[in-house]
């Protein structure tokens, strides 16, 4: 048995047929949007200005600001974290096994282990 998708795509203003995908980038964000040509017309006549005055960006397209990777731990943070870990489970204070440690039970381990 033979099968025939078809993919249609919706203005997604007003759910009509759309023409085509726009995309653009503001403030470090991407979008896309589909759109009939009306709705396409309308867009490009409302940037219009703003495209004539802004720089244009190499092939790689629009970029967004990286965020800074989170400092490695060390092996005596490691182990101060599991001590922290095994003195809240001992508590039962709930207490994921990875991930940050919220500063009120560091401070709690600390007031209590007097360091």
């Amino acid at each position: 048995m033979a099968r025939k998708l078809e993919v249609k795509l919706l203005d997604d203003i007003d759910g009509s047929e759309a023409d085509e995908t726009l995309k653009f980038g503001l403030d470090g964000t991407n979008y896309e949007i589909d759109v009939n040509a009306k709705h396409a017309e309308q867009l490009r006549a409302s940037l219009a200005k703003f495209v004539l005055g802004a720089r244009r960006l190499g092939r790689g397209g629009i970029t967004t600001t990286r965020r800074p990777r989170a400092a490695a731990t060390n092996q005596s943070d490691r182990a101060q974290n599991q001590a922290i870990r095994d003195w809240a489970k001992r508590r039962n204070i709930q207490l994921s096994g990875r991930g940050r440690i919220p500063r009120h039970i560091a401070e709690q381990y600390e007031a209590e282990a007097g360091r």
